[in-house]
């Protein structure tokens, strides 16, 4: 006779669900120095249980170090283990346990937890903390590491050739979304589990090692952060400070998820000055600076003068004591501003002076699609 699928999990049962989502995103979010022992310990046992001997095992204090020691290593694409590694330890750990979820709970109660527990903070973590850090870092080494050729185009080969040694790479914080699954089924739900040794490598990887670049005999392992710092949705964030630290000194600033340049991250929002909203290029960063420095702050100190409004499209006239502007424009300056209706978020792009209307603007930054025929806002 076939087992009755549990459909409903126990009040005692739900209230455990985020305790052990905000358990391992506090794991994934723990910053350096790591146990070296411990993690030299971990990646021996990991090695041996995809049948490869013990590496020899380089700790990195630096990130850059680390990149230096990866290209010299990475001439063998051959020679990458990630995907080994994490075909062993997890992909085959998270196959069981859907096999498991799927034989003992109904459906919408299995997806129930995958959402809650390792979709909801893997994405966290994915997309909004290790991704920007990641692709920020690439670009940062490829700019430092020192290069044979001169030209544009040497640095760019060079910097291609660093994305994909650097796609050799476990970022063992990811795999804390299946970790809190996996641990509240084992241990809420008591379900009984022939996971052993693989589980035990599993856990003490996220728990005990940085970013690891496993090779066929040398594998590579970076020193978390010794500080990082996010906001209340979990995406990096911190004011006139480093969001992200490195031992080294290397320090990543950010508003809200957005990477910051320096210069602007080291300063408090509060000081921030409107005019930087005319200079920068990265729409992403002139978001950021717009939502830090507000709206009203801008249109006082930009002297902004509303001309005209459609929806939730306003057109800024924006005049200065100066005959021309940084880059050489003529003043006034015309802005258009946009508020999203969903989020609330403000955004502002520059449109040329000959612009008079709301209308034309949107036009314009739409390559000349009238805003009547918009099927939706965005």
């Amino acid at each position: 006779m076939s087992q009755t699928k549990v459909k409903k999990l126990t009040s005692a049962q739900e209230a455990q669900i985020p305790v052990y989502r905000d358990k391992w995103r506090a794991i994934a979010l723990s910053t350096g120095p790591i146990d070296r022992s411990q993690a030299a310990e971990t990646i021996t046992l990991a090695y041996r249980a995809i049948g490869k001997p013990a590496p020899e095992i380089i700790f990195c204090d630096r990130p850059y170090q680390a990149a230096n020691i990866i290209l010299n290593h990475a001439d063998k694409p051959r020679s990458h283990l990630r995907s080994q590694l994490e075909t062993k330890l997890r992909s085959e750990l998270e196959k069981q346990l859907l096999s498991c979820l799927r034989g003992q709970l109904e459906n919408q109660l299995k997806h129930q937890l995958q959402n809650q527990l390792e979709n909801e903070l893997y994405t966290q973590l994915q997309s909004q903390l290790w991704t920007p850090l990641r692709e920020h870092l690439a670009g940062e080494i490829a700019s430092k590491l020192p290069i044979d050729l001169s030209g544009q185009r040497a640095r760019y080969l060079q910097y291609t050739h660093l994305n994909k040694q650097l796609d050799n790479c476990i970022q063992p914080e990811l795999w804390a979304g299946g970790a809190s699954l996996l641990d509240f089924c084992i241990s809420v739900l008591n379900y009984a589990h022939s996971y052993g040794n693989i589980w035990t490598i599993f856990q003490s990887l996220v728990k005990t090692c940085g970013w690891i670049y496993p090779y066929d005999k040398v594998c590579v392992v970076c020193e978390k952060p010794i500080g990082l710092s996010a906001d209340s949705n979990h995406r990096l964030h911190a004011e006139a400070a480093p969001a992200v630290q490195f031992a080294d000194g290397l320090a990543i600033y950010a508003y809200h998820g957005v990477i910051l340049p320096e210069w602007y991250g080291r300063v408090h929002p509060h000081e921030w000055q409107s005019k930087w909203i005319l200079k920068e290029h990265n729409a992403e960063v002139r978001r950021a600076l717009i939502q830090g420095i507000g709206c009203d702050r801008i249109c006082q100190e930009l002297a902004a003068t509303e001309l005209d409004t459609w929806q939730e499209y306003t057109l800024l006239k924006m005049d200065f004591d100066d005959d021309f502007d940084t880059e050489g424009m003529p003043l006034p300056v015309f802005l258009l501003k946009m508020t999203c209706p969903s989020t609330g978020h403000i955004h502002a792009l520059r449109v040329p002076p000959d612009v008079r209307s709301a209308k034309e603007a949107i036009r314009w930054v739409n390559w000349d699609i009238d805003s009547e025929e918009f099927s939706v806002q965005t």
